[in-house]
């Protein structure tokens, strides 16, 4: 499976940096028994790896060569390559640019670079369908794409929506070969003009497309803002050091991704 890491955006929320806002300073990890620094991109990049990705593809622009020298060729278990996006022309158009090396025959992941969300494993829960997003309850559904359901059923995505009618969002989601496909399709069928995931998603579905929503996630944070910088160190902090360790011994155990995710879940404030 591929994971597809968008990363062309231009960071202007955030700046100025001497550097992309995937490699901004997030927490810390350690390797060999030496703590160093996170990049906020490697939040997203371990989950899709939890998700079940043995590849992952960055789309980046042509400035940020930084990230590929900070990844490199691989991380953990994951081979990387590289697709670049020569101008920052929206979702849509960043995930699809990355089919020069995912090909149309494998189920795909996407998530944002620039998020830290809890559970870590949460991806493993969503089902084997054309497509479906992992949910997340946040206070201002305002500020992202909130998803209306009928059940697990996506009635609607409503992009920065005033008074959306739900508090659920994705954070990420998932297609099969061949939703991938039928939305790569429509999507240069409406003349490539879907900058929103969520708008190709609405046409997706008045089509007579199928997609669900499963309310897997707890906690979501932007980190593209200096509030939502401060708002995930505060999450990290929060994970305490016996939810962690209990996690990594579950993985090292080769617990299935399902059984981490329950474990994970709640482990976090």
């Amino acid at each position: 499976m591929w994971g597809v890491v968008p990363a062309a955006g231009r960071g202007s929320r955030i700046q100025p940096l001497a550097f992309s806002k995937e490699l901004l300073p997030v927490g810390s990890r350690t390797d060999n028994g030496l703590a160093r620094p996170c990049a906020v991109a490697e939040y997203l990049v371990e989950r899709l790896i939890l998700g079940g990705a043995d590849k992952i593809c960055f789309v980046i622009s042509p400035g940020k060569s930084d990230i590929l020298e900070y990844f490199g060729d691989s991380y953990g278990r994951a081979q990387l390559a590289y697709v670049v996006q020569p101008h920052a022309l929206g979702l849509c158009d960043a995930v699809f640019r990355a089919r020069t090396v995912v090909g149309s025959q494998e189920d795909i992941l996407v998530g944002l670079p620039d998020t830290v969300w809890f559970p870590s494993a949460a991806l493993g829960s969503l089902p084997e369908v054309a497509l479906s997003f992992l949910l997340f309850p946040v206070e201002h559904p305002e500020h992202f794409d909130a998803v209306v359901l009928d059940g697990e059923q996506v009635k609607e995505i409503q992009v920065k929506q005033a008074n959306a009618s739900s508090n659920w969002i994705w954070g990420a989601f998932k297609m099969s070969a061949s939703g991938f496909r039928d939305l790569l399709l429509l999507w240069e069928q409406r003349g490539r003009q879907d900058e929103y995931f969520g708008t190709l998603v609405n046409s997706y579905l008045a089509a007579g497309g199928y997609g669900v929503g499963v309310k897997a996630g707890s906690s979501y944070v932007d980190v593209g803002t200096i509030d939502g910088y401060r708002t995930a160190i505060a999450l990290l902090a929060a994970t305490s050091e016996k939810d962690s360790k209990r996690f990594t011994l579950l993985a090292a155990s080769g617990a299935d991704t399902a059984s981490i995710a329950n474990s994970d879940r709640g482990g976090v404030s």
